[in-house]
């Protein structure tokens, strides 16, 4: 139970970094989706990690990385609103 506790408080900082890293009106605003921010940010860097043999098996990303993760997810999401494919949810 506090491994979990533990990815969500890390992906909560690390959403929380990337939104102020990458300021703009397109960012998803909110305790939930800033935690998925970070969440789907470190499962991205540890995928990608593992991938490139940087991290073991067993090993997740670290926090700077899954920061790094959120900023990717971040503007992909920013280009998703941009494109149209998504609706911005903020602007009615």
């Amino acid at each position: 139970m506090s491994g979990i506790l533990w990815v969500i408080i890390v992906g909560f900082v690390a959403g929380i970094i990337a939104r102020l890293l990458s300021p703009g009106p397109n960012n998803p605003s909110g305790f939930i989706l800033t935690t998925v921010l970070g969440i789907a940010g470190a499962f991205l860097a540890t995928f990608v990690g593992q991938a490139i043999g940087h991290y073991g098996p067993n090993q997740g990303a670290g926090f700077i990385t899954a920061t790094i993760g959120a900023l990717v997810v971040l503007f992909i999401w920013n280009r998703l609103v941009a494109s149209g494919t998504i609706s911005d949810v903020g602007r009615r």
